[in-house]
């Protein structure tokens, strides 16, 4: 994914809305009516919602006769779990080698602990 696929995905992510909408949409398709019941929103701000995931290749919308249901797309997903992966891989290192030094001078403290000498 380059760079300003990946600034799509993470700008249309960035919403709660969106986000509560690709969650409704996990659990399968749905049209503009049923994903705007949740919110006090219009049917059209909905819809511009939808279109900023479509852009992000977030959704895909389809046609049954006068519907056109919105369903989850979870590569570009993926893509961005996988980019955030290799800093989730940093941050993991990180953690471990201050948890190490924290038992290190946990260890140090007990060696020299004046309540353990009484």
């Amino acid at each position: 994914m380059t760079d300003d696929r990946l600034s799509i995905v993470f700008a249309a992510l960035a919403d709660p809305t969106r986000r509560a909408i690709l969650a409704r949409l996990s659990q399968g398709e749905a049209t503009v009516t049923e994903l705007a019941k949740p919110f006090a929103m219009t049917l059209p701000a909905i819809t511009k919602h939808l279109k900023v995931l479509e852009r992000a290749g977030l959704i895909a919308r389809g046609r049954d006769a006068q519907w056109r249901p919105a369903r989850l797309q979870a590569a570009p997903l993926k893509e961005a779990s996988d980019w955030l992966g290799a800093y989730r891989r940093h941050w993991e290192e990180r953690f471990d080698r201050l948890d190490a030094y924290l038992r290190e001078l946990q260890g140090k403290e007990q060696q020299h602990d004046p309540s353990d000498s009484e």
